[in-house]
């Protein structure tokens, strides 16, 4: 493939990441970032290189750099010799965004007990909405730990095969 048509397909495929964050809630150019450091080379890469690769403004990059570092998929790396700052992907950032879904069902499952125990002495017929969410968050609690837990040994057996 040549190198305009490498570039045009990496940019397709950054932009694809920008339309499913924006699907997701997110801004589309985080999204955009995203998929531009999973096949940019090279893999750090300076805000103006990100301006220039994904034709966002520079205050677009910066926000979207810091929305991404907060979200642990995202890190700064200073280079030897380069002034500026650099971008690149957080290693294990997968399974950190994962950590924070746990912890983000363990907070909504204690928010959930909050309001149930608010309501103890108000009966049955207010408080039932608020135990088939509580049901809810317990088992997506336990269905990421779960799947974390797969993941981890997925990762573990794929590094034994030489495959990760």
């Amino acid at each position: 493939m040549s190198q305009p048509d490498l570039f045009e397909a990496l940019s397709g495929y950054a932009e694809s990441w920008g339309l499913l964050f924006a699907r997701w809630g997110l801004p589309r150019t985080a999204g955009r970032i995203w998929g531009w450091l999973y096949v940019c080379e090279p893999p750090e890469q300076s805000a103006q290189e990100l301006v220039e690769a994904l034709h966002v403004s520079k205050a677009s990059v910066s926000t979207n750099t810091r929305l991404l570092e907060s979200m642990g998929l995202v890190e700064r790396v200073g280079l030897r010799g380069a002034r500026a700052s650099h971008y690149r992907l957080k290693p294990g950032g997968l399974e950190g965004m994962l950590r924070q879904r746990i912890a983000g069902a363990v907070e909504a499952r204690a928010l959930t007990e909050q309001g149930l125990d608010a309501l103890e002495s108000e009966g049955e017929g207010r408080t039932k909405r608020l135990e088939e969410k509580l049901d809810f968050y317990r088992f997506m609690e336990h269905e990421l730990e779960e799947l974390l837990r797969h993941w981890q040994e997925h990762r573990a057996q794929r590094k034994r095969e030489g495959r990760g």
